[in-house]
């Protein structure tokens, strides 16, 4: 026995018995990483956008946002998906998350929105969320472009209550799982959710169908 307490008092703490799983697995947890951060306070030169043209950085009391200008966009995709797209460049991920925040700044009805892409592959491959303030079969959805018009993959009915203030929104992937969680201002509840395994790793961005929005507070966390 004495031998045992010099032992402990060179190496540390002796325990007997069987250690807990709980116990190891909460001593090699990684927590989600940062691996992009942006406040648009030195310009967009980290983003490629789509069509540059219909955005711009806005400046608020100080503080910049990125903000699209013009519902047309000069953009035309190969099949019916998105007008404004800005993707963050050389960021690829599998499991993430996205935080921001977004204002509308033009109320166009009920399918007022704004966008959140992942999955991304080029410009035939990829999933999006549509926020849409009322859903149908091609808004308030998440949606995947596969060498197709956009489909929605959610039968979402809940409405996305667009203002002219800002919300809270983020983005889960967790492609083990196959999960897509789309919060808005309620982080806690999800407002849409799905599974699915199509796209796994790929690029990440945000946009609009065809409405105005600002961004700002942009935060990736790699799981």
């Amino acid at each position: 026995m004495q031998r045992l307490l010099s032992l402990a008092i060179l190496t540390g703490p002796v325990f007997f018995g069987t250690v807990s799983p709980s116990i190891i697995k909460i001593a090699t947890a990684e927590e989600p990483k940062v691996v992009f951060r942006e406040d648009f306070e030195s310009g967009f030169d980290r983003w490629e956008i789509l069509d540059p043209a219909t955005w711009q950085i806005n400046e608020q009391d100080g503080n910049h946002c990125l903000e699209i200008t013009a519902r047309k966009s000069d953009y035309k995709p190969p099949v019916r998906s998105p007008g404004h797209v800005a993707l963050i460049r050389d960021l690829k991920l599998t499991n993430f998350d996205i935080t921001f925040k977004v204002r509308s700044t033009k109320d166009t009805g009920n399918h007022r929105d704004c966008c959140v892409f992942f999955g991304y592959q080029d410009n035939q491959h990829f999933y999006y969320v549509h926020l849409g303030a009322k859903p149908d079969p091609h808004s308030g959805q998440i949606m995947i472009v596969k060498e197709a018009p956009r489909l929605a993959i959610t039968n979402n009915q809940k409405l996305t209550p667009w203002d002219d203030q800002w919300h809270n929104v983020r983005l889960v992937r967790d492609t083990e799982q196959g999960t897509i969680q789309i919060f808005f201002d309620d982080m806690q509840t999800p407002h849409m959710e799905v599974k699915d395994k199509t796209f796994k790793e790929g690029r990440i961005g945000i946009g609009s169908f065809d409405d105005l929005n600002e961004f700002d507070e942009i935060v990736v966390r790699s799981h």
